[in-house]
């Protein structure tokens, strides 16, 4: 039997898990769930899937990627890009974009590869060593002149990098400013959304997040003066390196930190609670595991691992209904590790993006006892349920299965991504009401099955 019908064999009844891994510790905020607590004791052990409970869409703009006019996407990897099914192109990406002023050639060759990828442009405007009118000018350019209709629009990059670089600008100032940028440009398109501040490496916790030279907090401060004009509360997130040699993280570090997302994710929203007195929409818009460039590693952001950590975080994403993420970046060098694509090929957290494009929209109950294996599920347009399972263990895993409502056998399609499957389909596989799941080492399982 050949090893791909062996793990499909293992893959018996799949069905759905939800993540219950720890979150790192903060402050006590309910996940956005339907769920009571005494539901989720009551519940099954092992496995739980309840597709009759929706939990609602799930945001199509947490696929996104970044991308700037210093990388390219060349022949070979541009069909690859067209299929993979990103949502959202942040540009000029990085700080490239506060150190370079664009030009009307590359905001119009920017939109066209957005449109052939089918993903939604999103510019952050130039802050550094420019002013209101040169941003409201960008819009005038892009929505009024070109009719490009550009919807979402951000200001500077980590401006927390600002003052500790030697270019001056602290939280209060920054706040100020920020607010001149954007009053500016929505007065030239009142339609468009401001997504900020985009800070670097937020992480809930009063003692480690960004403060600027007088100890303010950047985006408590940002949050005071702009709660009432800001649209969409945004972060920068990389946990590695993590040590002042800057080496990369170890394995068992790196699959261990994707729990810790959940929790991040309810501070942020507690902290926008707090500050403006109301919720807004939050988004990651640039993550990696790594911000060291580094490549060749076993957990560097080009590795195989690391795309796991990535499937795992944008599970967790799902679960506390994040409504905006930008992987970073779209494509790089060979020696560049953050690139989804190298020049001529596609790196392993290609195919992430290629399971969850098969994924559903709209979000169902699922939940897994196991502290190493995450689960989502979601149902389709077409009305097939979706099941998306994430071992983070090195080794199989084998699990008590229950699904809601499930009365007789169906068939399912399997698709496995692992150190030596590629998401790739693993065929049809019957599913018992009853029985159990087991899923391979280090992987990620989506099932697709007729309800």
């Amino acid at each position: 039997m050949s090893k791909s019908k062996i793990l499909a064999s293992l893959l018996l009844t799949w069905w759905l898990i939800a993540g219950c891994m720890p979150v790192q510790p903060g402050p006590a905020i309910s996940a956005p769930s339907s769920e009571t607590t005494a539901e989720a004791e009551s519940a099954p052990a092992g496995v739980f899937i309840d597709p009759s409970v929706e939990l609602g869409a799930i945001s199509p703009y947490i696929f996104g990627s970044n991308y700037g006019p210093w990388v390219s996407l060349r022949p070979e990897t541009l069909p690859l890009a067209e299929a993979m099914g990103v949502t959202m192109l942040r540009w000029p990406g990085g700080a490239w974009g506060d150190t370079n002023t664009v030009t009307p050639l590359q905001v119009d060759q920017f939109v066209a590869l957005a449109r052939r990828l089918g993903a939604e442009p999103y510019i952050h405007v130039r802050f550094l060593k420019s002013t209101p009118d040169a941003a409201a000018e960008m819009v005038r350019y892009a929505n009024v002149e070109k009719g490009y209709n550009i919807r979402f629009w951000s200001i500077g990059n980590e401006p927390s990098l600002f003052e500790a670089a030697g270019d001056g600008w602290n939280a209060v100032e920054f706040a100020a400013e920020w607010r001149n940028f954007a009053e500016a440009m929505k007065a030239v398109d009142p339609s468009i959304l401001l997504l900020g501040p985009e800070i670097h490496q937020f992480n809930g916790t009063p003692n480690v997040d960004p403060r600027d030279s007088a100890g303010n907090d950047w985006l408590r401060t940002f949050l005071a003066t702009n709660g009432d004009l800001v649209d969409v509360v945004t972060v920068h997130r990389y946990p590695f390196p993590n040590n002042a040699e800057r080496t990369s993280a170890q394995p068992e570090e790196l699959l261990a930190d994707s729990a810790q997302w959940n929790g991040l994710v309810r501070r942020l929203r507690e902290v926008v609670r707090a500050e403006t007195g109301r919720d807004l929409p939050v988004g990651v818009t640039e993550f990696n595991s790594h911000w060291s460039n580094a490549a060749g590693g076993k957990t560097t952001p080009d590795s195989f691992l690391s795309a796991l950590w990535l499937g795992d975080v944008l599970a967790r994403l799902i679960q506390e209904r994040v409504e905006y993420a930008n992987q970073f970046i779209l494509a790089s060098g060979v020696a560049q590790g953050h690139g989804i694509f190298e020049p001529y090929r596609p790196r392993p957290p290609y195919y992430v993006y290629l399971l969850y494009q098969q994924f559903g929209a709209q979000q169902v109950v699922a939940r897994s006892d196991d502290p190493a294996v995450t689960a989502i599920a979601a149902l389709r347009d077409d009305g097939a349920l979706t099941v998306m399972l994430i071992n983070r263990s090195p080794e199989a895993i084998t699990l008590p299965l229950t699904v809601a409502g499930m009365e007789a056998p169906t068939v399912g399609e399997v698709f496995l991504f692992d150190s030596t499957h590629n998401a790739e389909a693993l065929g049809a596989q019957t599913i018992e009401p009853g029985g159990q799941i087991t899923l391979p080492p280090e992987s990620i399982t989506l099932v697709v099955a007729p309800l």
